[in-house]
């Protein structure tokens, strides 16, 4: 009984201590933010299909502005980001076709004017 009784503390104090990290993973991603898994997935619903070199290079290059965004100090996000972002969009819409690059550019922001489709 005594054993049983330590078997049921340790695997509740290990069942803790994975949410505890889960939870810590979570929080260290911000509000916000895509990974650039989810932002092809986005790119491709707003697209239309993408083919499997597309995705792969897309996927690159997300990668890439996310390590570029991640070396930009604190203070100076807001404004150089803005310029790794717009750079990462000039890069995806170079391997999109012309009419995925139409879409494209109805969803990405255009020179930091903010997204989405634009006013008639």
């Amino acid at each position: 009984m005594k054993s049983f009784k330590i078997l049921i503390t340790v695997l509740t104090l290990g069942a803790v201590a994975f949410v505890s990290t889960a939870s810590a993973q979570d929080k260290g991603k911000g509000k916000g933010q895509m990974g650039p898994a989810a932002r092809v997935s986005a790119i491709e619903e707003a697209v239309g299909s993408l083919s499997a070199e597309q995705k792969t290079k897309i996927t690159a290059i997300l990668e890439k502005s996310a390590k570029d965004m991640q070396a930009i100090p604190q203070d100076e996000r807001r404004e150089k980001g803005r310029e790794v972002m717009m750079a990462a969009n000039k890069e995806v819409r170079a391997v999109l076709t012309a009419d995925q690059q139409a879409k494209f550019d109805a969803m990405a922001p255009q020179g930091g004017k903010g997204g989405g489709k634009k006013k008639n």
